[in-house]
This record gives structure tokens, sequence and C-alpha cells, in this order.
């Protein structure tokens, strides 16, 4: 039998002092990892590269609202309707950005797609409430207004905050498209965890795009209950399109936004069976032939 004190000579351990420096080694890189990494966004370089190859003129754009950067998209012709798309959380302008090189798409509009605040290349890491999102976001669909129909197409948390913008622009647009949107004060899980990360130095841990999701969902559980007395001011087309099977957010979402929009006789689903949280991208064809349609209606 070996003794314990051959059994340590045996296998090394090191000692306190090499500890401490791994583990403060350890800490320092994923501190620098969490400030400058997981950011969840694309350079305006790359993305050309992007839409270069399939010769397709892009804009990267930039507004100022009141000393806040807000960081933008667009394509296609200024004499067509347009497609605004708003990602979720995390996330960046180019969740959408298959949809801005699709040929078909380019044929019907013009398409916008946007860093939401505290995302992608708008002042990251400043995250916005649900109000202030939509006061920042209508500056740009207002300096980009042609004078056609504008049609809102909001992903996860994006869908309360296109909701927020048809309430505060009831007249401005031609219809809502909610995908996978969390939009029910009821149904949203409490979470309690995400505010002892946010109040406390653990949030510095938090990597990238994650502590301003993480901030701006806070924001957003108050925010929906307020939400929640503007439904009657939504006249326009509304479609909430869901997965059956969508653990992120339920689809007791879709069945809560019925009820709230029961007087707006332009209210439709599609329920896609089986699918998960990311259906922008995993049923991009029906998503596609949804949006195909939208200004024939």
């Amino acid at each position: 039998m070996i003794k314990l004190t051959k059994f340590y000579k045996i296998i090394k351990v090191p000692s306190k002092k090499k500890v401490l420096g791994f583990l403060m080694c350890f800490f320092s890189f994923w501190i620098l990892f969490a400030a400058s990494c997981a950011r969840m966004r694309i350079s305006d370089k790359e993305a050309n590269q992007d839409f270069a190859k399939k010769s397709i003129k892009v804009s990267f754009l930039n507004q100022d609202v009141k000393g806040f950067n807000l960081h933008y998209v667009k394509v296609g012709s200024d004499t067509l309707p347009t497609l605004f798309f708003i990602h979720g959380s995390p996330g960046s302008w180019d969740a959408f950005k298959e949809y801005m090189l699709d040929s078909s798409l380019l044929a019907k509009y013009r398409m916008i797609s946007i860093d939401r605040p505290g995302f992608g290349y708008s002042d990251f890491g400043d995250a916005k409430d649900l109000p202030t999102n939509s006061k920042l976001i209508s500056s740009v669909i207002q300096k980009e207004n042609n004078n056609k129909p504008l049609h809102l197409i909001g992903h996860s948390i994006g869908g309360p905050i296109v909701i927020q913008l048809a309430q505060d622009n009831p007249n401005s647009f031609g219809s809502l498209t909610i995908l996978a949107g969390s939009i029910s004060p009821i149904d949203e899980p409490k979470e309690y965890w995400r505010y002892f990360v946010h109040y406390s130095p653990v949030k510095w841990l938090w990597p990238g795009a994650f502590r301003p999701s993480n901030a701006e969902i806070i924001y957003f559980k108050k925010d929906l209950k307020r939400l929640d007395t503007g439904y009657a001011r939504i006249t326009m087309p509304v479609m909430f399109i869901h997965g059956s099977a969508d653990k992120f957010v339920s689809i007791k979402n879709v069945y809560y936004g019925l009820t709230k929009l029961a007087s707006n006789k332009m209210v439709r689903t599609i329920i896609i069976p089986n699918a998960n949280h990311f259906i922008p991208w995993q049923h991009y064809q029906e998503i596609k032939s949804h949006l195909l349609h939208l200004s024939d209606k």
C-alpha cells in the first residue's frame, strides 16, 4: 500500500501558489472574453462580402438619436414597400441576413434590418426598455419613410417591440408579423436568477451580448404589463407564427395575443408543428412564403 506522502509525490499535487495563479489567469481570460467576445455581430466589411457575391447593393447606416447611435442595414429599391426586421435577444441585424439576400424578396421589397439598442453596433452594451426601443427605432423608420407600406417583422423579444411600435405609431405600418414573440406577462417565466446576475458583480462574468440581453429582459418583464393596456390601438393585419414545440417562448403567447386582439378581424396564425424557437432560420421557406404575400393583402 502506497503511503500518503509517497502518493503526493507520485501525482505531484500543485502548490497553493500555482493553483491560485492558474485561477487568476483563468478569470482574467474569462473577463477579457466576456468583455470583448461573444458579441454576436458581424462587421460591415464581412457582411458586405456576402452581398457582393450576389451583386446586391447594400447600405450600412448609422443614425444619431440624441447621442445614441443606431446601426442598421438596407437593401433594395426605395420605390418598393419595406420589410423591417427586428431581432431577438441577444442578436443583431444579421439574424435576417439570408432574407435580405433573397432575390425573390428583393424583387418585391426594400428590406431594412436594425441592430437594436445595446446590440451589434448600436452602442453595444447599453440595453434599453421597450418604450425606449420604440422611440429609437421609430426615428429610423421615420427617416426611411418612402410613402410605401412598411411591414414590421419581430422575432422573440422583437415581437413585443413590434407591438410597442404599433401602439406608439398606430397608423404607420402595413402589417405586423410576430415570430415566436414573447408578449404575455402571464406566461413570462419569473427567472429570479436574472436579477442576481444583473445587480451583482457576477454580471461582469457574463459573456458578450448576454449581458445587455439579461438587462433588457429584466426591463421587458416589467414592460409587458404596461404593454398589455394598448392592444386596442392595433388595427392593422397581424400574423402570429410560432412553433408548437417552442421551449423558450410558450405557444400560450399566441393564444394570449389572439385574446388581446379579439376585436381585430385581420389577425391570423401559423403554427408550425414540432418547431422550436428558431423558426426564422429552421423554417425559412414557410416564413418567406408569408412575407412574399404581404403586399398582396
